[in-house]
């Protein structure tokens, strides 16, 4: 089995170390880059794989897991650019950071994926999106893929299309828990225990979520067959249409999309 390398252990490259690990990946196939002394102590004492610095670990890996944050990049390219093997596989999972972004700071035609995943990795169940770069084979996909499969689904979509991903998933975990803390606090607000009205909120949204990939129905028919005419659902469905929320969400994509771009234009 080839040697992945992940460069950075912050939640998202820890979550994907971790997935790997609970796949069929071996502790000798997995290399995390980290300089600090005491967090390399800590993934070595919990994960059991090798901790080196940024140029070894390029030196050592047949893929390169990129989980910088996109401001870091320039910088960690310059760094390993003289240590990537000429046939080794770049999976970069930076918000905004395009694959000719890398390329251009990489010896020439190495295999670029572009990435966008999601938190749910961190229990198995993240929503990844990948691109190929200008070099990159089918067999390049698939090899990224396979790798994120074990944190999720993956979907291919071509790069253009990268920044409205990074809009609905990449950033939707955070929309969704802003509905959740919104959800709760009316229950508290509506004389419900924090307790019971968290309960009520969290399995409502996993029950609801289980019937959208399990009975493979529209939401919008769903949400039909729960709000009978009159009644409490319809009420309160009206308020928020008062409200425009489904304005203000593409509002905020939008906002989320933009953002994503001007990342990649640093």
């Amino acid at each position: 089995m080839s040697t992945t390398a992940v460069f950075g252990a912050g939640v998202m490259g820890e979550a994907l170390v971790t997935g790997l690990l609970r796949g069929r990946w071996s502790p000798d196939n997995l290399v995390i880059a980290e300089k600090r002394p005491e967090r390399a102590k800590e993934l070595i004492a919990r994960h059991g794989v090798r901790v080196l610095s940024n140029s070894e670990a390029a030196s050592s890996a047949d893929v390169l897991v990129l989980v910088v944050k996109p401001q870091d990049m320039a910088t960690l390219l310059e760094e390993i650019r003289p240590s990537v093997r000429p046939d080794a596989l770049v999976v970069s999972l930076a918000a905004g950071i395009t694959t000719d972004f890398i390329s251009k700071r990489l010896p020439n035609d190495i295999a670029v994926v572009r990435v966008m995943p999601n938190t749910p990795a961190l229990v198995d169940e993240g929503m990844a999106a990948v691109s190929a770069g200008r070099h990159c084979t089918d067999e390049h996909l698939a090899q990224a893929e396979e790798m994120l499969r074990a944190v999720g689904k993956v979907v291919r979509v071509p790069e253009v299309q990268q920044d409205a991903v990074t809009a609905i998933s990449g950033s939707g975990p955070a929309y969704i828990f802003f509905i959740v803390e919104a959800m709760i606090e009316a229950g508290v607000s509506l004389g419900l225990d924090r307790e019971i009205a968290s309960e009520l909120t969290i399995q409502t949204l996993v029950g609801s979520a289980v019937m959208l990939r399990e009975t493979g129905e529209r939401p919008s028919v769903l949400r039909e067959n729960v709000t009978s005419p009159g009644g409490t659902t319809a009420a309160a469905l009206r308020e928020l249409e008062h409200s425009n929320v489904h304005d203000a969400f593409l509002t905020a994509m939008e906002a989320a999309r933009d953002r994503s771009k001007e990342l990649a234009a640093g």
